[in-house]
């Protein structure tokens, strides 16, 4: 595997146009924190499997094309060339693109909305970079949230951009009671797989099976925090009462697995300590999750990974000093 990289990486060197490619790839994988193109590359085919699963090929292409977009704009714009290097201008478009083609109706305005859109998530994403930087925070996904959600509510004012995928504009309610036995053992495999494939708005197993080995290429311990993640969401969930629907679809659970693998190897370390401040951010999640949810309900927006950025942010800025 190593050898593969090495190979890429001096094809990359000699053609921009691979290094172009190689740019993109390291931008999806740095949707999980992966700066790695092989992740990439099993993160995009993940995202065609779980789009054409649903018969929904123009999905993919949304997210593909504002990634593009993105890295395009990063480049020739002038931005920083080592944070473009890495991908870092590209997972926020990705995951924009993805959101528009899943909640807004396909059409020739909606792609001309995904262009622009990639290109001001490069502009947002520098931005909330640059004024986190004095307290020592990333910008994580919020650059693909707020991008996102001044998109999507764009929609409702314009007739030829029609919002057929956003969920609807309703008051908060009491949430459908479960029994707090465990699940199925089926049901809960399936929300636990969910919740990985949903940080990328899939609902797949295959694709999230292809998320984790994506993960697993670059680093074994995300991998597992990826999936520990998972199992705590759905888990604290079900325990809790969540509606069925949304705990075995993996949509309390998405913002947490992100959450897992952010506290727990990528901004912490995988120490007792570390894990345990970790799982217990996990679970904060899970609350953010459904709090925001029942937040966004009366606007009729979905909330996105913003769970995960608050929660991450807030347990960051908090953490502990390292012991002298």
């Amino acid at each position: 595997m190593e050898r593969i990289l090495q190979g890429f990486e001096r094809a990359a060197g000699a053609s921009p146009a691979i290094r172009f490619i190689d740019v993109m790839l390291r931008g999806a994988g740095q949707v999980m924190f992966m700066d790695n193109p092989l992740t990439g590359l099993f993160f995009v085919a993940a995202i065609v499997w779980g789009a054409f699963a649903v018969d929904a090929p123009l999905v993919a292409l949304a997210g593909l094309l504002a990634l593009a977009v993105a890295t395009g704009t990063a480049l020739v714009g002038g931005f920083d060339r080592a944070s473009w290097r890495v991908g870092l201008y590209g997972y926020n478009a990705l995951l924009t693109g993805l959101a528009l083609g899943t909640f807004l109706a396909p059409g020739a305005m909606h792609f001309v909305f995904v262009v622009i859109a990639g290109a001001f998530s490069v502009v947002v994403s520098e931005a909330v970079g640059r004024f986190l930087k004095v307290h020592a925070v990333p910008g994580l996904t919020f650059g693909f949230v707020l991008t996102a959600w001044l998109f999507l509510l764009a929609s409702h004012g314009f007739a030829g951009l029609p919002a057929g995928g956003l969920p609807t504009a309703v008051l908060p309610g009491g949430a459908t009671v479960v029994a707090s036995d465990p699940l199925a053992p089926g049901a809960f495999l399936a929300g636990v797989a969910l919740s990985i494939s949903q940080v990328f708005l899939k609902d797949s197993i295959i694709a999230a099976l292809l998320f984790l080995a994506g993960l697993a290429v670059a680093s074994l311990p995300a991998a597992l925090l990826a999936l520990a993640g998972a199992v705590i969401a759905v888990a604290v969930a079900h325990l809790a009462g969540a509606e069925s629907d949304l705990v075995t679809g993996g949509l309390l659970g998405f913002s947490p697995v992100l959450t897992a693998v952010a506290l727990g190897t990528v901004f912490g370390k995988p120490t007792p300590r570390g894990l345990a401040y970790a799982a217990f951010g996990t679970v904060v999640t899970v609350i953010a999750q459904a709090a925001l949810n029942a937040g966004l309900a009366p606007f009729g927006l979905p909330a996105l990974t913003m769970p995960f950025v608050l929660v991450t942010w807030l347990f960051l800025l908090a953490r502990p000093a390292p012991a002298a």
